[in-house]
């Protein structure tokens, strides 16, 4: 049956080439949407994911940490007094910067300020420089997919104005994407609080790292109890609340979410078309199996294998394709992220799709008369 399958498919070369090819297009196509939408997510909480804190404590009814809200220092004594915090930095993140190029315009900035020897909420993928060169006085860090097109930044040493105020690059991270295309500049806390024109005894945030074998919920549950005006919140709590606000609560979240799933939907006719097509060019060789006995199961056989065997083939050169075009796009700032589970679930579409498709041609198949095979 399965030889049988494979000589089926190979048979005509141009109607396999026109199958693949269909598959092919929608795989690429889902694959790219859907990676689109994930490079939205990582750009939108990178800053939360990747700072190493366990816990983050924010101002009450804060949906984003661009929209920091300042609070007294003294809430930072009392976190390190609780039982279970191994360490607690204070720690700014903001959008209120705005850096000045070299050709004299304004480009807004994301201003990241960061106790340096907490090891929490620093840049990452650093390529030049080291966080201990931001311990000199107006040092700061940028991405190098957005020093030059961005900001003017060529080379280290190159100074800039930050909010009027003497800017020195000492380093460069590369992939620190920022969804608001305002270009992260990672800086010490104490530079970040004179750049944002800050109180020395206020900050926008408490990043906690806890000690090993606390129970997260627990620690977060006793810090709630001992501060006012505040939440409370873990990394990954924080990660989803970034997450819903730039997804729902902004135009542009939408209309990745709605373009991706969209990708599905047209991916999954134009799989479900080009198997159907596929099986009634060949009605006639079916009408010949069922005139020599073949029973509705074997035909059913036969259908889904080839299709499954379409579909591990399309997908084959439809991922490579897909992580060929992730890999150009993480060159520039809009990534297309296309990581092994997002591989592991186009798979499993790809194979239901081409499967339900064929059940649609199997019924086509089997309600064929076989007389049809003898008539003119």
């Amino acid at each position: 049956m399965a030889s049988l399958a494979i000589k089926n498919l190979f048979h005509e070369k141009v109607r396999l080439v026109v199958t693949l090819t269909g598959i092919v297009f929608s795989i690429i196509l889902t694959a790219v949407q859907l990676g689109i939408f994930l490079g939205f997510i990582d750009a939108s909480t990178d800053l939360i994911g990747n700072s190493r804190a366990d816990l983050w404590i924010v101002s009450r009814g804060i949906t984003h940490v661009e929209q920091g809200v300042a609070f007294p220092e003294s809430k930072l004594y009392e976190v390190r007094a609780v039982e279970g915090v191994e360490s607690a930095r204070k720690h700014l993140v903001s959008l209120g910067a705005q850096a000045k190029k070299p050709d004299g315009s304004d480009e807004g900035v994301t201003m990241v300020g960061f106790d340096l020897d907490g090891g929490m909420g620093g840049p990452w993928n650093i390529t030049q420089g080291s966080v201990q060169d931001l311990e000199q006085p107006d040092a700061v860090m940028v991405d190098e997919l957005y020093a030059e097109n961005k900001l003017g930044v060529t080379h280290i040493g190159q100074v800039i104005e930050v909010n009027a105020r003497r800017a020195r690059v000492v380093g460069f991270t590369r992939g620190v994407r920022i969804f608001t295309s305002q270009p992260a500049i990672f800086t010490s806390f104490k530079n970040g609080l004179s750049y944002l024109n800050l109180k020395e005894d206020q900050s926008y945030y408490i990043v906690v790292r806890a000690a090993e074998s606390v129970d997260l919920q627990e620690l977060k549950t006793r810090i709630g109890e001992k501060l006012t005006d505040v939440e409370v919140l873990t990394r990954d709590e924080l990660v989803f609340r970034q997450g819903v606000y730039w997804i729902f609560g902004t135009g542009a979240g939408i209309t990745v979410l709605v373009a991706a799933v969209l990708a599905i939907i047209v991916g999954v006719v134009i799989v479900a078309q080009t198997i159907y097509a596929a099986t009634v060019d060949h009605i006639r060789e079916y009408g010949t199996l069922k005139a020599m006995g073949a029973t509705n199961g074997y035909l059913y056989r036969i259908i889904i294998t080839q299709a499954v065997l379409s579909g591990l083939i399309a997908y084959v050169i439809g991922i490579v394709v897909s992580l060929a075009i992730s890999r150009v796009s993480l060159e520039g700032t809009l990534a297309i992220i296309v990581n092994w589970r997002l591989a592991v679930a186009l798979f499993l579409l790809t194979i239901a799709m081409c499967c339900t498709a064929s059940i649609v041609a199997i019924r086509k198949a089997t309600s064929i008369d076989p007389a049809m095979v003898f008539r003119g």
